[in-house]
């Protein structure tokens, strides 16, 4: 099995592209919620890594549809059912018009309106992105395409149930839970955000809490001996903002085997929480 690359990021020269794709994101993330029913963890509302970039998958609504956002070719493409296709570049175009062709595309293709989102709800911006970079939005899906393969592989030995490795519209973090089955006591059990006991592994192109590219690593509740493990050259422990582990997505540059490294992490940190997180501390 080839190892993915994680090619190079410049953190400044990704700021204009990586929001444009982002708001871009969020139009496929806003057709995830106005069709699709709900799920645990509202992990309906997530998209997914693809090979061209990101999807929302299938959806299977009034019409059974896909949109991609291909970021190797540079463009928001939309397919349904029976052969009916659109194709629309994105060259930093604002989010509003792509918004507007794709859904006037869906409903001239028979979509049930009530399952639209509603316009009036969903804030797709006016403003355009001039310095849109292909070549950075397709660098970004690489990245993602990376971050994907790696999580898949580290994924694959845990015997507990762990989300699907999906990409969230609103903070544009690409992420996978692990849950070990367990409630936290004195919360509300039919209440899963407050009760599931969980941990997170995730991958970001930065935000408020750090403004350059990052991957975290998560607990709730969080384990009194977390903060305490030694971790490997690469790996902090974050406090503000959030508690839990970060590696700047600089410092992999300085690893000869960032996916490796990775697993590594993410498996050391696993078994804290298999150890400390379950009432069965057999793993």
């Amino acid at each position: 099995m080839s190892r993915p690359s994680f090619p190079s990021l410049d953190p400044a020269s990704i700021v204009s592209t990586r929001d444009a794709v982002h708001s871009y994101a969020q139009i496929l993330g806003s057709w995830r919620h106005s069709c699709l029913p709900r799920r645990k963890h509202w992990w309906q509302l997530a998209i997914l890594p693809s090979i061209e970039g990101l999807t929302t998958g299938m959806i299977q609504s009034s019409i059974d549809f896909k949109l991609d956002l291909d970021l190797a070719t540079n463009c928001l493409r939309g397919s349904v059912v029976g052969g009916s296709v659109f194709s629309e570049p994105l060259n930093g175009r604002p989010p509003s018009e792509l918004a507007a062709i794709t859904r006037e595309f869906l409903l001239a293709n028979g979509l049930d309106p009530t399952h639209a989102p509603p316009v009036k709800e969903v804030d797709h911006s006016t403003v355009g992105t001039p310095s849109y970079s292909t070549d950075v939005a397709e660098s970004l899906a690489h990245v993602f395409r990376s971050v994907s393969g790696a999580m898949n592989t580290f994924r694959s030995d845990i015997r507990e149930e762990t989300s699907p490795i999906q990409i969230w519209p609103h903070h544009f973090d690409l992420a996978m839970m692990w849950l070990p089955g367990e409630k936290i006591a004195g919360q509300d059990p039919m209440d899963e955000e407050a009760s599931d006991k969980q941990m997170n592994f995730g991958f970001t192109f930065g935000d408020q809490s750090i403004s350059e590219p990052y991957f975290y690593i998560t607990s709730y509740p969080l384990p009194e001996v977390l903060p305490n493990v030694k971790l490997p050259g690469g790996a902090t422990w974050h406090t503000h903002g959030f508690s839990g582990v970060v590696v700047r997505y600089s410092s992999l540059k300085d690893v000869q085997d960032p996916g490796s490294y990775l697993i590594k992490l993410w498996d050391q940190l696993l078994k804290v929480g298999q150890r400390e997180m379950k009432t069965n501390k057999s793993s």
